[in-house]
């Protein structure tokens, strides 16, 4: 308010170099504060002197311009698209070569702060020639360096399976799969990030990260004490599963099956939702997959997830994941139906608290559609709306008439009683349900 901007623009140029970088120093500051007084940055003409002095300036003042660039670029895609525009990305993939590994940094990062917005602008920052050098950055010594240019090829990678073609053809795999054992919990995180940003476009790509030989080693992420690493651990497996079932066997052989759902069960919270996905993603594939998650005790923990976890999204990520587990075959909906978790899913379902992707997701539907196992069934006759009741009866219609002690217990266990308190439409599916059912009894036990 007090014209700042216009005082301190000048200083830009003063004779003096530390008055000059104090001068970006606080430019940057203020920029970094909101958008508006970026905004203000960019009309006071601001850009352009930067940009001008960057290259002819000593080490001190490059990294205060850099971190100008980046203080302004981070918060819209305009800001970042006028940096673009005063020809800043040349400038500052110039610095990315510079010997200073500060220098080098303060570039990186402003770069990745204008790719990550989108992808036309990931694509400016790829054609300024940017991604070779960041790929030698994660080479360097420096711990803060590597995690900035991690983090910066994650933002490029992110938005296309272009994008993240550029970054593979750069070689970055081979670099960033090396450094999954690095001790630094911040730089893994962005290394990992930056893998599963590369796996999620394609099979192509997936496949590529899986050569790089990022099994087992990825797994120890997953016992990391670090709940990011493990997050992003757990990322990285799901962005391969999804893809194939040829992929998801591959981590169901190198253990990964296992190595998530002990992740699962030991943390709470969003760190659970990848691992929780990634189950979801192999148990869909296919039977022998879907077993596979049984096998390895992965329905407790999912079951876990709905009764501890109190955001919608992430029980609607449990329950979608229990229904890929469920749908294939009776012994798969058996395997689920035995954990007791129907009654759970169903509460879910019918709570109105539930958002509607949850509810979707809480439909028992896939599993009851397979479900032979009777016990499990009869507890939900009592509370089930219409719309799944309909599934619950067809399949004790599909069981009884074959079953004599399934038959027998029915009656005794005021199932046959329930079935006779439900109102059905003349005529309607549900009503054919129930005569079969009754078809199956004397007529003076159905009175």
């Amino acid at each position: 308010n007090s014209g700042v901007m216009s005082l301190l623009r000048p200083l830009l140029l003063d004779v003096i170099p530390t008055i000059q970088q104090t001068a970006a120093l606080a430019l940057g500051r203020l920029a970094n504060y909101n958008g508006d007084l970026a905004e203000a940055v960019v009309k006071g003409d601001i850009l352009p002197q930067l940009v001008c002095s960057l290259s002819e300036q000593n080490r001190f003042y490059k990294k205060a311009a850099a971190f100008v660039l980046r203080a302004v670029g981070k918060h819209s895609p305009q800001l970042a698209q006028a940096i673009v525009q005063c020809g800043a990305l040349e400038m500052l993939v110039i610095c990315l070569e510079d010997f200073d590994p500060g220098v080098k940094e303060a570039a990186s990062w402003a770069l990745g702060y204008i790719a990550r917005h989108n992808s036309e602008l990931s694509q400016a920052v790829v054609d300024a020639g940017a991604v070779p050098l960041l790929v030698l950055c994660i080479q360097e010594p420096e711990i803060a360096l590597k995690r900035i240019a991690a983090s910066t090829l994650s933002d490029i990678s992110k938005h296309s399976p272009e994008l993240a073609q550029t970054v593979v053809d750069a070689g970055a795999i081979a670099h960033l799969a090396q450094m999954i054992l690095n001790p630094d919990a911040k730089l893994k995180r962005q290394v990992l990030s930056a893998l599963s940003q590369i796996a999620k476009h394609s099979v192509d790509l997936a496949e590529l990260v899986v050569e790089a030989e990022i099994f087992p080693v990825v797994l120890t992420c997953l016992k990391d004490s670090d709940e990011y690493v493990k997050k992003n651990g757990a990322t990285l497996i799901r962005e391969i599963a999804k893809h194939t079932p040829e992929l998801s066997q591959f981590i169901v052989n190198a253990g990964g099956v296992a190595a998530v759902i002990d992740c699962i069960g030991s943390c709470r919270g969003t760190v659970r939702l990848p691992g929780i996905m990634m189950l979801g993603y192999v148990a869909a594939h296919s039977e022998n997959l879907s077993m596979a998650v049984i096998v390895s005790k992965g329905i407790p923990p999912l079951c876990a997830c709905l009764i501890e976890e109190h955001e919608d999204h992430i029980k609607a990520a449990a329950a979608w994941a229990l229904g890929q587990v469920g749908r294939h075959t009776p012994a798969h909906a058996r395997a689920v139906a035995v954990a007791n978790v129907l009654p759970t899913l169903l509460a879910i379902y019918m709570d109105t608290r539930s958002s509607e992707d949850l509810q979707m997701k809480a439909t028992l539907k896939n599993i009851l559609q397979k479900c032979t196992y009777l016990p499990a069934l009869e507890p939900l006759l009592h509370d089930a709306p219409p719309n799944i009741m309909k599934h619950i009866v067809g399949q004790f219609s599909k069981m009884l008439p074959h079953d004599s002690k399934a038959r027998r217990l029915f009656v005794t266990t005021g199932g046959l009683k329930k079935v006779q308190e439900i109102k059905a439409e003349p005529g309607s599916l549900l009503q054919e349900y129930i005569n079969t059912i009754n078809n199956c009894y004397p007529e003076e036990v159905v009175r």
